[in-house]
């Protein structure tokens, strides 16, 4: 078998992979919504793939992989390495958790990541709300995570919030930064305990602090709340979108508390977890199926984690439908500390319309069933999405 071309289009406002063969089977690969230009670093790869066996996945990653780099711009080869998976699991005619070593679970866990609701404000009142709601939802997450400090509306909106240099500005990945005000450290306080005293003991919370915490401001917030066991504080000093990980400041944080330190989403390859890992920078680490370099990527990191005793939870909030058939295959096979991932979603709603191969309550008590149709066991109705194509992608089914 070998690859006959590589395409990718923008569907709403994911980029999609498609690789197709000489012998009429194909690949998918979803890459997240927040990138939708990335579609040109996708197609640099194409020459490089054309004519290779896509079944030899590792022998076709060895071409590309050192192209990548940190999120956002693993995504394009992540996305690749979804579907050269996919078509080696149809060409096996199993689910790709057989050829990743087979299932250690026949259910995966997931916290809510996507299903949230945009918050009103940034009060306790409005944390305890949505905590409220999230517990009333019919997925009964068993943990809920919700963004705090530097990753949320905070920043902007709680006055004098910080004493560094505001960035005003709702770009992705812009990243305020700087000394936290005593009035702010103790607003964050007065959220956390309005949303445990709605959580209980019956939900586990973890927060989603940033990046752009000093370490000063971190070590203090990781001791005040140690008394509320969050299953982890994630991302303080590094993380989503920053291209570089200071693990001896994380090592620093993470040996100053008993509360779960987390990072690990924006950092592209298993060489640039090494030191985080080795070194036990960290108690938790959440790469991304499709930003860290794919899933085989993310399965030899877990393993080395857990040689550690480092917890592992993959990041995914915005993969989308079909990213959600490479988390929970990659999940199925993964060791003991394997925690749970973020939830993904549809960027629309018309996107469960066109994707094939879900069940139709996905989530049930926190677990979603393994998909066992074969590849990553999801696939998208072509005479469904045509519509949503731009006119430059009308051969992108063909």
């Amino acid at each position: 078998m070998k690859i006959k071309d590589l395409k990718c289009a923008v569907i709403g406002r994911h980029p999609i992979v498609r690789i197709t063969t000489d012998e009429g089977l194909y690949g998918l690969g979803e890459v997240e919504w927040t990138k939708p230009y990335l579609k040109p670093f996708v197609l640099q790869f194409r020459e490089a793939l054309i004519g290779e066996d896509p079944t030899d996945v590792e022998r076709c990653m060895l071409k590309i992989r050192q192209r990548g780099s940190f999120k956002p711009y693993g995504a394009a080869v992540s996305a690749i390495e979804h579907a050269l998976w996919d078509i080696a699991g149809k060409a096996a005619n199993v689910p790709v958790y057989k050829l990743l070593g087979g299932k250690v679970r026949d259910k995966v866990r997931v916290y809510n990541g996507f299903r949230r609701r945009p918050m009103s404000g940034t009060s306790p009142e409005d944390y305890a709300s949505e905590c409220k709601w999230m517990m009333e939802q019919p997925e009964q997450f068993f943990m809920v995570k919700q963004g705090i400090s530097f990753h949320s509306s905070m920043k902007r909106d709680f006055p004098d919030f910080h004493y560094g240099i505001p960035q005003n500005s709702r770009f992705h990945g812009a990243m305020d930064t700087g000394l936290i005000s005593e009035r702010g450290f103790n607003h964050m306080l007065d959220c956390v305990a309005a949303m445990k005293e709605v959580l209980g003991d019956k939900v586990s919370l973890a927060l989603d602090c940033g990046p752009g915490w000093m370490l000063p401001d971190a070590i203090r917030f990781a001791r005040a709340v140690e008394k509320y066991h969050l299953m982890w504080l994630e991302d303080m000093l590094t993380g989503d979108y920053t291209p570089w990980v200071n693990p001896q400041l994380y090592r620093e944080l993470t040996t100053s508390t008993s509360t779960p330190i987390h990072t690990g989403e924006q950092i592209y390859l298993r060489n640039n977890f090494k030191e985080l890992i080795e070194t036990q920078a960290v108690n938790v680490v959440g790469p991304d199926p499709g930003d860290v370099g794919g899933i085989a990527e993310l399965k030899w990191i877990a393993e080395h984690a857990h040689m550690h005793s480092i917890l592992m939870a993959p990041h995914g909030i915005a993969n989308g439908l079909l990213g959600l058939g490479a988390l929970v295959n990659v999940s199925a096979t993964l060791p003991a500390n394997y925690v749970g991932f973020e939830y993904p979603g549809a960027s629309d709603p018309w996107w469960h319309d066109i994707i094939e191969g879900l069940p139709e309550k996905i989530v049930t008590d926190s677990m979603i069933d393994l998909f066992e149709a074969p590849g990553l066991g999801l696939d998208i109705n072509a005479d469904a999405a045509r519509k949503y194509l731009h006119e430059d992608d009308a051969a992108f089914f063909d």
